[in-house]
């Protein structure tokens, strides 16, 4: 089976020298059979573009030093093979950007193959959902996303407020993901999405990587386990997401986690859990990475 997570922040506690131990080592990939890790490449909770400059740079060291210790950097999703496990780069917030579309040329050289308009800073492409729900992509933001998809970047609407992911919906020429996104219905959040949102998302071809932190999964101080995060992928198949959902994750970028999944190697739990709610076994390989890479095939 081939198994893909669309989130993680590793390489920014990496860089930031975050002690041990980490969600994912290369270990607990291969124990929980991951064949695709999208590694993000998130901006930082400090937006002085010279605080991000240096914090990118030390990222990137970061992923090289993976590389050197036998990690292996897929450019294409597609490359992914069961037994096997690589890792893909994505970008969290893309004031990396704001400088020019050179700057993509650079990112899109180092393998970055997704990219979420904003995290929770307002940027020269947009606005995220924790800012506002009125402004839409500002001009260059249209000029970057539109360009980002001609170099086979994906663009990522998780963070980003509602005009924006209509925005990009609507405006560009192939439909966004969200990465790390779970449904507002189930967990009234405004990181969340509406229902209306993940319809729209799927009609038009879209990808969602269900998130697993519980306060976007169900909210605070209560119970969360495996079948809360299968609640979300069964209420996001209600609404047209068959063959358009899976996970993702956001480990190493989440304090708590749903109970028996505390880090990759718990994947075939989640696995069993999906089966154990009546999932087909083809339901099953397409949610653990099959759709996916579908996604990829799509907007190609």
């Amino acid at each position: 089976m081939i198994l893909c997570d669309a989130h993680a922040d590793t390489l920014f506690r990496f860089a930031e020298n975050h002690k041990p131990p980490y969600d994912l080592t290369l270990e607990r990939l291969k124990a929980g059979g991951v064949s695709l890790q999208v590694m993000a490449m998130f901006v930082g909770i400090d937006p002085k573009p010279e605080v991000i400059r240096d914090l990118f740079a030390r990222m990137l060291k970061a992923k090289d030093k993976l590389v050197q210790e036998g990690w292996v950097q897929a450019d294409d999703p597609r490359e992914a093979r069961e037994g096997q496990t690589r890792f893909m780069l994505s970008v969290e917030g893309c004031e990396p950007f704001e400088e020019g579309l050179h700057a993509i040329d650079r990112y899109r050289d180092l393998g970055v193959r997704m990219a979420a308009i904003t995290w929770n800073h307002e940027n020269r492409l947009g606005t995220p959902a924790s800012v506002n729900q009125e402004d839409g992509l500002k001009p260059y933001g249209l000029q970057a996303a539109r360009y980002m998809q001609s170099k086979g970047i994906a663009l990522d609407v998780s963070h980003l407020n509602i005009p924006g992911f209509y925005d990009l919906l609507n405006k560009t020429d192939a439909p966004p993901l969200a990465s790390h996104s779970c449904c507002r219905a189930l967990c009234e959040h405004t990181r969340n999405l509406t229902d209306e949102q993940l319809k729209d998302l799927f009609k038009a071809g879209g990808y969602v990587g269900v998130n697993f932190l519980p306060y976007f999964l169900i909210g605070k101080d209560k119970p969360c386990t495996l079948d809360t995060v299968v609640d979300h992928i069964d209420h996001m198949h209600q609404l047209g997401g068959q063959g358009k959902v899976g996970f993702g994750s956001d480990f190493d970028g989440i304090d708590t986690k749903p109970e028996g999944l505390d880090n990759p190697a718990d994947f075939p739990a989640l696995i069993d859990k999906l089966r154990e709610r009546g999932y087909t076994k083809q339901e099953i390989e397409n949610i653990a990475g099959l759709n996916f890479l579908a996604y990829y095939q799509r907007i190609s």
